[in-house]
C-alpha cells in the first residue's frame, strides 16, 4: 500500500503544478492565457502620471499628456494574440458606450510590421489609435503595472494620467471595463 501512495502523491503534485501554470501563465506563447482580474488603485496610492509618447499606426504622434482631463483606457495588444482577438469586441463596445467622456489608446507590441498591426485594426474595426512599439519600449512607463508578457492587458488612467485600475490578461466582459471606468469617472 505504501509503495502505491508515493507515486499517487507525486502524480497529484504534478497535476496541481500543471494546472497552476496553465491558468494565467504565458508559457512560450507570448500572451496571458487566463481571464484578467481587475485591480483598482486607491486615489491616495496612485503614482505619478504616466509619461508616454509614440507614433501610431498611421505615423501620427501620440502623447498621453494630450489626453489629460479625462480618463484614458490603454490596451496592450498584439495581432497574433488569441485573447486579444477575443477581447477586442468588448473594448470596441466600451469605447462606443463611453463616447467622448473617455479616451482609448492601444499599444501594439510584438508585431514585426506596422502592416500586420493595421490589418488587425481594420479587421476588428478598432475605433481608436494605437501606438506601434514592436520593441515593447512603450510599456516601460507602466513598469510595476505591466510587463513584456502582459499581452493583453488594459490600464485605466485617471484624469491626471495616473494608473487607477488594471486588468492583467483579457478583459472578462464589457461590463467589467465599464465598471472600472465609471468608478474613475465618479471620483
Amino acid at each position: 500500500m505504501r509503495r502505491l501512495a508515493v507515486p499517487l502523491v507525486a502524480l497529484a503534485c504534478l497535476l496541481a503544478l500543471a494546472g497552476c501554470s496553465s491558468l494565467s501563465g504565458t508559457g512560450d506563447k507570448g500572451y496571458i492565457t487566463g481571464e484578467g482580474v481587475p485591480t483598482e488603485v486607491a486615489i491616495g496610492d496612485r503614482d505619478a502620471p504616466i509619461e508616454l509618447t509614440g507614433t501610431d499606426l498611421e505615423g501620427n504622434d501620440v502623447d498621453l499628456a494630450d489626453y489629460r482631463g479625462k480618463p484614458v483606457v490603454v490596451n496592450l495588444w498584439w495581432s497574433q494574440c488569441p485573447p486579444c482577438r477575443v477581447e477586442q469586441p468588448d473594448l470596441n463596445e466600451a469605447a462606443a458606450e463611453l463616447g467622448d467622456r473617455v479616451s482609448f489608446v492601444g499599444i501594439n507590441i510584438r508585431d514585426s510590421s506596422v502592416e500586420s498591426a493595421r490589418s488587425y485594426v481594420r479587421g476588428f474595426d478598432v475605433p481608436y489609435p494605437s501606438i506601434y512599439s514592436a520593441d515593447g519600449t512603450a510599456i516601460l512607463p507602466f513598469a510595476g503595472t505591466l510587463t513584456p508578457r502582459s499581452i493583453p492587458s488594459t490600464v485605466v488612467l485617471d484624469a491626471d494620467g495616473r494608473v487607477a485600475a488594471s486588468v492583467q490578461g483579457r478583459v472578462p466582459t464589457t461590463t467589467t471595463l465599464l465598471d472600472l471606468v465609471e468608478a474613475v469617472l465618479d471620483e
